[in-house]
């Protein structure tokens, strides 16, 4: 009665989320250190603010004209926001989604057909196994390279391409590291889809959010035959329930102009985007400036109190991120599983080991955009925790 994909779709709990779910069970609270719902954490776009633009959106969308790549003004805007950054992405070059995750399953659609292969960074974010699946494509990973800050290995990326290879992914900030690709990077990364005729879908959803440097290298300034750029409304103005997306596309004119003609039948079959939401883009752009300015430095104030209370850990090291707000932590000599299970069954805080995204073995991962006296309370009991253990006590 059901496909295969069916059949792979349901997997049993891990054990670390099997032990979460006795302590709640228990009556115990659990304090989340991985979720990445900002919302969850004080992070929340003006109440007011979002009403009056969401009235004035529903006004303006009340007969309903819909637009296979979204509505122009809201398609304007984002254009506007990509200008004033030094890259120039003309509206018509625009397609707008219900989020990223959706904007993935478009280009693995519109780039490769089922068994064909598309690269992604190691570590990763579990999102793509289940994507890829639905898509019928097989991901291939990538090394990044933990002593050169999680750079990207550009020999490996290069050796993993074959026959069936159609696009390279690029995640920048990197989640769940936190390396930002560098302009050198970037162009090696574009010369190598240039020479082997290969795509780049440009994951830039922490974009706003830049611990080190004034300013994000783009794919879409580059020479690639063919980029996507992703991003979207949940992280950048922490408005996740707007669920509002986009895909830039730029390169070759020909390749764009073949990949836009694609996309407008694949939106067009679903016109998945909230009409009143479309509507709102542009004052949202217009009025969320200052929001999004004190989301990214309390983000960084947040950083800054996690990484001074990390380094007084002697059973840890974590390389510096330079955007987002995840942080890779990497072990001494300390079981990463036991580590995360003693932390939650005895301070019950909650934290991912690095093998859920790919690492190499002795790592893990946290989120530091908690409230600064979460942070502050919460830390010192982790640090102690996995202190104790390193010591064998």
């Amino acid at each position: 009665m059901f496909s295969r994909i069916t059949s792979q779709l349901h997997g049993e709990s891990n054990s670390l989320y099997r032990i979460r779910q006795e302590l709640q069970s228990q009556g115990h609270i659990i304090r989340d250190l991985v979720s990445g719902n900002i919302n969850d954490q004080g992070f929340v776009f003006p109440q007011d603010l979002l009403e009056d633009i969401l009235v004035r959106g529903s006004r303006a969308c009340r007969i309903y004209r819909p637009d296979s790549f979204g509505n122009q003004g809201a398609r304007e805007a984002i254009s506007r926001y990509y200008q004033n950054r030094g890259y120039a992405i003309d509206p018509g070059n625009i397609l707008l989604t219900p989020g990223t995750s959706l904007s993935y399953l478009y280009c693995f659609k519109l780039l490769a057909d089922e068994g064909d292969e598309i690269l992604c960074p190691c570590p990763t974010y579990p999102l793509f196994d289940y994507i890829a699946l639905l898509s019928g494509v097989k991901l291939t990973s990538y090394k990044l390279d933990e002593e050169r800050n999680w750079a990207m290995d550009l020999d490996h990326l290069e050796a993993c391409i074959s026959t069936k290879t159609r696009a390279l992914v690029l995640i920048s900030p990197h989640n769940p590291t936190g390396h930002i690709s560098s302009f050198n990077e970037i162009a090696a990364m574009a010369d190598i889809a240039r020479r082997h005729d290969l795509a780049i879908i440009s994951d830039e959803v922490f974009s706003e959010f830049l611990l080190t440097g004034e300013s994000l290298p783009r794919p879409a300034g580059t020479g690639a035959p063919l980029v996507c750029t992703l991003n979207g409304f949940s992280k950048m103005f922490a408005l996740p329930g707007i669920k509002l997306g986009w895909m830039a596309i730029s390169g070759d004119p020909g390749r764009v102009q073949k990949a836009l003609r694609s996309l407008e039948l694949i939106s067009d079959t679903f016109l998945p985007v909230n009409e009143i939401v479309q509507a709102c883009v542009p004052e949202i752009f217009a009025l969320g400036d200052a929001v999004k300015n004190n989301f990214a430095k309390r983000i960084r104030e947040c950083w800054r109190i996690a990484q001074e209370l990390l380094q007084q850990s002697h059973a840890l090291k974590c390389t510096i991120p330079e955007g987002g707000f995840y942080v890779t932590l990497k072990l001494s000599d300390l079981d990463e599983e036991r580590a995360v299970e003693t932390i939650l069954r005895e301070n019950h805080i909650l934290i991912h080991p690095g093998y859920f995204y790919d690492m190499a073995a002795g790592h893990l991962v946290m989120c530091f955009v908690q409230q600064p006296e979460i942070l502050q309370n919460l830390l010192p009991d982790l640090i102690g925790t996995l202190d104790r253990l390193a010591e064998g006590i």
